[in-house]
């Protein structure tokens, strides 16, 4: 590792944790592209570790044409999920642990098997084949700086594109993984509709964001292990929430996930 990108996931490190507005890195040590981000990246997940817990899954960002309209930004990007902000079917959260938090409705996979791209090509049937179980998930997002859309993709891929954690409904072992393209599910604030979507929304195939990850995960010389989880893509733009409120998906799939901020 560079003295350069340990500098850099110092700096995200500690902003993260004071939870205070970002502005921006150094120009020095600002990652110069994607593959320079995900460096920072894993260094930054090696510092978050010690008091987040361990990387136990991953999340997806733009991967459906609304996310990528939001945040004009055209390819999928990914992030860490932390041990300790996983919640199950109900999160309680406090809104004062964030900076400007938000929602995504996702579809969520649990692995069953490590997936090895750089040993053997995936495919979407061995993506699928590498499937325990499939989940409604609610992500949470921080908007973790003063302007994010000043700061361009690879800064944020670099502190994890915006990933905050996650609550995942009930696993469904039973379902079939080649039939995520056809769940639908929605997003309530407050017994509000919000939004909602269609699996195909997820690049056409939510399928091909494994497969996507996997690779990106197998350019950095790693890869994803048996017991993680990873959140496709978010059926609905970014929600923003406020103290008190309550925010529900349903998929009619997968089941339901809720979230409450106090």
């Amino acid at each position: 590792m560079s003295a350069r990108v340990d500098q850099a996931a110092e700096l995200l490190s500690f902003s993260r944790q004071q939870r205070t507005p970002f502005e921006r890195l150094p120009d020095e040590l600002a990652p110069r592209d994607e593959a320079d981000a995900y460096a920072i990246q894993d260094a930054l997940h090696a510092r978050l570790a010690e008091g987040w817990g361990a990387v136990v899954g991953y999340k997806i960002g733009c991967t459906t044409q609304v996310m990528q309209r939001y945040l004009r930004i055209a390819n999928p990007c990914a992030g860490a999920i932390y041990a300790s902000t996983v919640h199950h079917a109900h999160g309680r959260l406090t809104h004062a642990d964030f900076v400007r938090v938000g929602v995504e409705c996702e579809i969520a996979v649990l692995l069953a098997e490590d997936v090895h791209a750089d040993q053997v090509p995936i495919d979407r049937a061995s993506a699928a084949r590498a499937i325990g179980a499939c989940m409604a998930a609610i992500e949470i997002v921080d908007d973790r700086y003063v302007d994010y859309s000043s700061l361009g993709a690879p800064t944020l891929i670099a502190d994890d594109f915006f990933g905050a954690g996650c609550v995942l409904g009930p696993a469904v072992t039973d379902f079939d993984p080649a039939l995520l393209a056809e769940a639908r599910a929605s997003m309530r604030i407050d017994d509000q509709l919000v939004g909602s979507g269609v699996g195909t929304d997820i690049l056409g195939e939510p399928l091909d964001a494994l497969v996507w990850l996997a690779n990106n995960l197998a350019q950095r010389g790693q890869h994803l292990r048996r017991g993680e989880f990873v959140l496709l893509g978010s059926l609905v733009q970014t929600q923003w929430v406020a103290r008190g409120q309550t925010v529900v998906i349903d998929n009619d799939r997968l089941g339901s996930a809720r979230a409450d901020f106090h």
